[in-house]
């Protein structure tokens, strides 16, 4: 089974910029898809992001409501996966989780069956 650690989660103001990043251990070297979710408090998680083994760019995946600010990226080497945010917006604030799936729809919670324990990011205004 993989294990899933994030980083880099923290606060900073409207318009600003964070990374996050998750390093795997352990499990597959080939997961079939890598993502991030969020989940604010009393929400549902949500889809961020997501990118297809091997982590070309062409196969990524990145929310409508995010689309412009965020990018996501693997580094196969070492086995991290990053999240990009830029131009942050009170409504981005939650916990962030990545998580890895063997199958199914990359954009779907559902598909995914290893989660790290999140970072959380907050955005003030």
């Amino acid at each position: 089974q993989v294990q899933l650690a994030e980083s880099g989660g923290g606060t900073v103001q409207t318009g600003g910029s964070l990374e996050l990043s998750c390093a795997f251990s352990g499990g597959s070297d080939h997961p079939f898809a890598m993502g991030w979710f969020s989940q604010a408090p009393g929400e549902d998680r949500q889809f961020v992001a997501s990118i297809l083994w091997p982590g070309r760019r062409e196969h990524t995946f990145v929310s409508s409501r995010v689309n412009g600010r965020f990018s996501i990226d693997y580094e196969m080497v070492n086995r991290i996966l990053n999240l990009q945010m830029l131009n942050l917006r009170p409504e981005d604030t939650a916990v962030y989780y990545c998580a890895t799936a063997t199958s199914g729809d990359p954009q779907a919670v559902a598909s995914y069956s290893d989660w790290g324990r999140g970072t959380q990011v907050t955005v003030s205004s």
